[in-house]
């Protein structure tokens, strides 16, 4: 019963956007509401990480802390680029899976030599 009440909300407000004048428009906020809630709470889930595990990113070093705040600036990077990267063609393609590939082996190095001297 609870399955079918949930699918008829979903119809309602999809009919709601649909056929009510100016629907689009109002969905297209009610995306970027959420959009911009699920931003700001990673970014608080990030810094209270960041505030429990200080002492640890300190003890990686400098080198190895270099790497790991430049695979995640590269990583955010290459997911706010990526519509456009996508959209230039095959070398914009290729250019995205090179940046996230990289950042990743450069967490999973970090991890690793975190693993092995912390």
């Amino acid at each position: 019963m609870a399955v079918a009440r949930n699918v008829a909300i979903v119809l309602a407000l999809a009919a709601l956007v649909r056929f009510l004048p100016g629907g689009g428009t109002g969905a297209g906020v009610i995306g970027a509401v959420l959009s911009t809630l699920i931003v700001v709470s990673l970014v608080y889930v990030l810094a209270r990480f960041y505030r429990e595990r200080r002492t640890d990113l300190e003890g990686l070093g400098d080198r190895w802390r270099g790497v790991l705040y430049g695979a995640i600036g590269t990583a955010l990077f290459a997911m706010a680029a990526r519509e456009r990267l996508f959209e230039s063609g095959g070398a914009g393609t290729l250019l995205w899976f090179a940046a996230v590939g990289g950042a990743s082996y450069a967490l999973y190095l970090v991890w690793r030599h975190y693993r092995e001297y912390a």
